[in-house]
C-alpha cells in the first residue's frame, strides 16, 4: 500500500475533523515529529491532555509494568492504581470522594445525574450554564452549551436547561430561582476563547448560592490538573464548587475522566445507578498517577513561571503588532492572543514554521503547551510566532 496516511484515512473514516496535514511519527517532550522528519514544537499538547509531555519516561515505565499485571478486569474488582489515584487526588484537592470515567462528557454527564438526583430531593429542576462553555458533544452537555455548530438539527433536547450570557451579572440574577438545582460553569472558558470568570461574577454566583440553595458544577476538564499553576482554576478565587469535573490532563495521554465531590452527593450514586465498563482503566490510573504526583515535585510551579514567562513574550509581541493583536488572556500553560483578524490563517502559517497551536472563538490563538515547557522552547515559539505574523501581514490579512 503506497498511499500516504491522509489518503487512506480519507477514504475509510469520518470526515468530522479538521486535522493538520501532518502525519505524526513520535513525540517526546515538547515536539513531534512527522514521518518525514519534520520537527514541530507542541503548543497544543493533545488538546491540554499531555501534561507531562510526550513520552514522559515515569508514565512509559508505570504502563509497561502495569501492562504485564494485567490490561482489564472490570469494576466489579478492587484495583490498587484506582485507590491510589483517587487517594492522590482526594488528598490533594480536599474533597472526598472520586468517580472514573474515560472522558470530560462523560464526567460532566455523571455531574448532571448527581443534580439531578440531589435537584429531585429538593424539589429543585432547573440547570444553568454559560455561553462559550463547551461541556462536550453528548446530550446532556449539548444541552447545557450554546454554539450552532454542535447543535444544529439535533434537538430536542433535555428539559429545564438554559444558557445565559457569561459574566452577566444582571442575566445570573434573572436566571437564578428557587427552582435552580445547579449552575455548571468553566471558570476558564477553552472553546470560549480562553475567556475568565471575572471576580465580581463569581462573588455574585457564591451569594445567589447562599440565597438559593443550588449546587455548582465546576468544569475544570481543560484548565485543570495544573494547567494554570495551580490544581484547578476555580483556586484563584477562593472557593470550592460542589462537584469537579475532570479529564484530559489527568490522564497524562490515556483516556481518562473523573467526577469529584463529597461524601453526601456521593452517595446519591448507589450501587448499580451509575457505571462504566472502561472508567478507571488500570493503564489510565497508572500514568496519573505519576501525574499527580509529579505535579507536586516541581511541575506545576514550573508551569506558573513559564507561565509567567510566555505571558512577557506574548505582550512583547503584542506591542509590536498593536493593530493585529488587541488582547492577552490566560495564565499558567492556558493561554490566548485576541486577534484582529480570523485565527486559523495564522495557526497554518505557523505550522509551516513548525509549531503547532490551535484556533478557537474564531481570532484566538489557543495556546496548551506541556506543563514542562521550557523558557528556550517559549523563546523559539515567540520568534517563529513573529515571523508568522510578519508573513500574513506582508499577505493582506484583513483587520476586523
Amino acid at each position: 500500500m503506497n498511499n500516504t496516511l491522509i489518503e487512506r484515512e480519507q477514504e475509510v473514516m469520518f470526515q468530522n475533523y479538521r486535522r493538520l496535514p501532518i502525519e505524526i511519527e513520535r513525540a517526546i517532550g515538547s515536539e513531534i515529529f512527522d514521518t518525514s522528519g519534520k520537527r514541530y514544537l507542541d503548543f497544543l499538547s493533545g488538546i491540554a491532555v499531555n501534561a507531562l509531555g510526550h513520552s514522559h519516561p515515569g508514565i512509559i515505565e508505570a504502563v509497561k509494568t502495569q501492562v504485564e499485571k494485567y490490561l482489564h478486569v472490570s469494576n466489579f474488582f478492587y484495583q490498587e492504581p484506582q485507590i491510589r489515584l483517587a487517594e492522590l487526588i482526594t488528598e490533594k484537592s480536599g474533597y472526598e470522594r472520586v468517580f472514573f470515567s474515560n472522558s470530560g462528557a462523560e464526567s460532566f454527564e455523571g455531574a448532571i445525574k448527581i443534580a439531578r438526583l440531589w435537584g429531585h430531593a429538593h424539589n429543585k429542576h432547573q440547570m444553568i450554564a454559560f455561553q462559550g462553555g463547551f461541556h462536550g458533544r453528548t446530550y446532556g452537555s449539548l444541552s447545557l452549551m450554546d454554539k450552532p455548530i454542535y447543535k444544529e438539527n439535533l434537538g430536542p433536547f433535555l428539559p429545564n436547561m438554559s444558557v445565559i450570557p457569561f459574566n452577566d451579572i444582571e442575566a445570573l440574577k434573572q436566571a437564578v430561582n428557587d427552582d435552580t438545582c445547579a449552575v455548571a460553569l468553566e471558570f476558564l472558558q477553552g472553546e470560549g476563547g480562553i475567556t475568565h470568570a471575572d471576580p465580581a461574577f463569581v462573588t455574585e454566583l457564591m451569594n445567589l448560592k447562599d440565597q438559593f440553595n443550588f449546587l455548582i458544577i465546576a468544569d475544570e476538564v481543560q484548565s485543570g490538573v495544573g494547567r494554570t499553576g495551580s490544581l484547578f482554576f476555580f483556586d484563584k478565587y477562593l472557593i470550592k464548587p460542589d462537584i469537579i469535573v475532570m479529564a484530559k490532563g489527568v490522564g497524562g495521554g490515556l483516556p481518562l475522566g473523573a467526577i469529584v465531590t463529597n461524601d453526601d452527593l456521593a452517595k446519591l450514586i448507589d450501587k448499580g445507578r451509575h457505571g462504566t465498563t472502561y472508567g478507571g482503566n488500570p493503564l489510565a490510573c497508572v500514568a496519573g498517577i505519576v501525574v499527580m504526583e509529579e505535579l507536586y515535585k516541581g511541575i506545576m510551579s514550573n508551569a506558573r513561571e513559564m507561565g509567567c514567562h510566555l505571558k512577557d513574550v506574548l505582550h512583547r509581541i503584542k506591542d509590536a503588532f498593536p493593530e493585529y493583536i488587541s488582547e492577552i488572556r490566560g495564565c499558567g500553560c492556558m493561554q490566548g492572543v485576541v486577534l484582529t483578524f480570523e485565527s486559523a490563517p495564522l495557526v497554518q502559517e505557523l505550522l509551516l514554521n513548525g509549531i503547532i497551536a490551535n484556533a478557537t472563538a474564531l481570532n484566538v490563538l489557543r495556546l496548551l503547551p506541556p506543563l514542562t515547557i521550557t523558557k528556550a522552547e517559549i523563546d523559539e515559539f515567540g520568534v517563529a510566532l513573529e515571523q508568522s505574523l510578519q508573513t500574513l501581514i506582508s499577505k493582506g490579512v484583513p483587520k476586523a
